[in-house]
């Protein structure tokens, strides 16, 4: 369990952090920059919790959303350990497929009553789809910035947290949609709608 009495320890004033193993590295390092993107996605989810409400439909995304905050905190902390060659399994943190599994049933729940799309959605609509929307692209660039990781870094990096930040960012979109539904539908794409210059 994490106890926290100081807040600020002075260590990174130079410019460098701790990972989870206590290897001490650059601010800049590729692996930091992973993890702290998933923490700022988990900052975005935070912003369309608080567009729920509390009950109803946007209840049940409220909830789907504060469960996936706490598997987002399991993918910063997996991806701040680098895997040791001589790892023990379940001696650290680490994202499991059975995360990404149970995301997928959630996914499909809410998928099924959804009208298929003929267009490409525009982020938009109810404040709540907008704050999703936003959501889903951080975790997209969360997602990005993690398979840079395993790129760079392919034995020290779980793949399984890669493929959970896509399942998040595709569950963002089908809740968007979810969102929107009781609101007239999503705002879709038209392409080449303010050109005067030719068809569409």
């Amino acid at each position: 369990m994490v106890h926290l009495t100081r807040i600020y320890t002075r260590f990174g004033d130079d410019g460098e952090c701790m990972l989870g193993d206590g290897t001490v590295v650059p601010k800049t390092s590729i692996r930091v920059g992973a993890y702290g993107a998933v923490d700022e996605a988990n900052a975005a989810l935070g912003m369309a919790v608080v567009e729920c409400a509390a009950e109803g439909e946007e209840g049940a995304i409220r909830a789907v959303l504060l469960s996936v905050q706490q598997d987002l905190f399991d993918v910063g902390a997996d991806l701040c350990t680098p895997i040791g060659a001589d790892e023990q399994p379940g001696k650290r943190l680490r994202v499991s497929p059975e995360q990404t599994t149970r995301l997928e049933g959630v996914i499909d729940r809410f998928n099924a009553d959804l009208k298929p799309l003929n267009s490409f959605v525009l982020p938009g609509g109810t404040r709540l789809a907008a704050a999703l929307h936003l959501a889903r692209a951080t975790v997209r660039r969360a997602e990005r910035d993690a398979t840079a990781l395993i790129a760079a870094e392919p034995a020290a990096t779980n793949r399984h947290a890669v493929v959970y930040l896509n399942r998040v960012s595709d569950l963002l979109f089908v809740l968007s949609r979810v969102a929107n539904a009781s609101a007239g539908g999503d705002v879709l794409w038209v392409p080449g709608a303010n050109r005067t210059d030719g068809p569409r």
